[in-house]
């Protein structure tokens, strides 16, 4: 130390543990963050602590010490952390200054003063506080429907956070969230459904600064159903649309038959199209003739299972009837106007 002694210097290590050997502890020093005396400062992790200490006279000898050992003696250093600095914003003020404050800072400080007339020791308990920070989180993740499901989210801080959940995606019916309760960091989901598929978020809380979320999105796998299917009629010559749409995770598969028969399984020719987007797929029908009539199956699949519905492509007003169709309707009509005058007699 500058402007010492070699025999103060040896002396000094000796004087400040018979101080804190033999003096009174435990009296309160003011905090830097409130007007009032405190045994304990509350700081926040990465924030700047005061620890403030003051003496009665210049001549007092003055020091501060921690559980790690001396951090000052006088205006001598001991400590070798160059956060640690001296705050002096007056002649009798003696406070200790730790910048960009870690958890392992927290503890007691001790402020050790004599003077010529007696001495005394001061502390204060320095605490140190984590915001909320989310470290682990389960990835998005694919289960078939009915699995059994377990969302994890692992969070520290100090105090120690509080950690909630809530599915932000509910299906279409459904209200616009749902608040999971309890505070657990693993979500357990029994027999998951469909409807049970989409965003969940993970949320850590504590009064130290906002909560800190995160996300995972939860699919959900299903075979095939279908939601709509379309009959249409058409006019020969004209243009004619059948729709068919399935709802399935992964998006279905489409296949378009004629008449009930598989063997009978529609391509993209022959004035027919079919164009698949998503979950619906349509076949068109660029010039109807008389053949396009019928039944037609549409089949949705994916890798969970295999459905199919039943659609039908009607003849139209205005379509032109050939002779031997005429005539089996004429014959119809006269069946029964017979089968009506034989009733009435």
């Amino acid at each position: 130390m500058v402007g010492r002694s070699q025999a103060d210097r040896n002396q000094l290590p000796l004087l400040l543990l018979r101080l804190l050997c033999l003096l009174p502890t435990g009296l309160p020093v003011r905090s830097g963050d409130f007007n009032r005396s405190t045994d304990n400062i509350t700081v926040r992790q990465g924030d700047t602590a005061i620890l403030r200490c003051f003496v009665e006279d210049r001549s007092s000898r003055v020091a501060w010490l921690n559980r790690s050992g001396i951090i000052f003696a006088g205006d001598d250093k001991w400590s070798l952390d160059p956060r640690v600095e001296l705050e002096k914003r007056s002649l009798l003020e003696y406070s200790l200054r730790i910048q960009k404050v870690d958890v392992s800072d927290e503890g007691p400080y001790t402020c050790s003063v004599q003077t010529k007339q007696h001495t005394k020791t001061t502390q204060v308990y320095l605490i140190v506080q984590v915001p909320p920070k989310i470290s682990n989180i389960s990835a998005d993740i694919t289960v078939n429907e009915g699995s059994n499901v377990t969302l994890m989210c692992i969070a520290y801080g100090r105090p120690e956070p509080m950690i909630t959940w809530r599915h932000l995606t509910p299906t279409a019916g459904t209200s616009p969230a749902r608040d999971f309760e309890g505070e657990e960091e693993f979500l357990e989901i029994q027999g998951i459904t469909r409807e049970q598929s989409g965003r969940y978020e993970c949320k850590a809380a504590n009064e130290v600064a906002s909560a800190d979320v995160k996300q995972v999105r939860v699919t959900v796998n299903y075979p095939p159903i279908i939601t709509e299917s379309k009959s249409n009629e058409a006019t020969t010559g004209k243009q004619a649309i059948l729709r068919c749409e399935a709802s399935a995770v992964p998006a279905p598969d489409f296949e378009w038959y004629k008449d009930d028969t598989r063997s009978r399984r529609i391509n993209s020719a022959q004035g027919l199209e079919i164009r698949n987007t998503g979950s619906r797929s349509v076949l068109m029908v660029a010039n109807v003739t008389e053949e396009h009539y019928g039944n037609y199956t549409c089949v949705a699949a994916n890798k969970l299972g295999i459905t199919n519905t039943s659609l039908y492509l009607y003849i139209g007003p205005g379509t032109p009837i050939d002779s031997a169709t005429s005539l089996a309707a004429s014959l119809w009509l006269m069946a029964n106007l017979l089968f009506c005058l034989f009733c009435t007699c």
